[in-house]
């Protein structure tokens, strides 16, 4: 009995992760992550991709944009805020910053 008490506990307990890209990463320990699911239609069959942009805290400011990440569910930590960077999955190939020096 004791262990299956456990066994729940630990499911209820897990915290969910997304995996998505950084979109912007403007703000100062802030990330837009936008996750796309892909679901197909109950009827038709098609497949449909939803996307969901959401804040996340980053606190090392090390997630840029184009990075894949992924986050996990945590506590409000302000209005919009309710998940954290986890870990981040690949890197974003960096763009040369003016065109015309990379032509050169």
């Amino acid at each position: 009995m004791a262990e299956a008490n456990t066994q729940v506990a630990q499911a209820a307990g897990r915290r969910k992760e997304v995996i998505g890209e950084v979109v912007s990463s403007r703000m100062q320990k802030t990330i837009v992550v936008q996750v796309v699911r892909k679901k197909s239609h109950g009827f038709y069959g098609r497949v449909i991709s939803k996307a969901k942009k959401f804040y996340a805290h980053d606190e090392k400011n090390e997630a840029r944009v184009g990075d894949f990440v992924r986050l996990e569910e945590t506590r409000p930590l302000s209005k919009l805020k309710r998940w954290r960077l986890k870990q981040v999955i690949s890197r974003a190939a960096l763009a040369p910053e003016n065109p015309a020096e990379a032509a050169s």
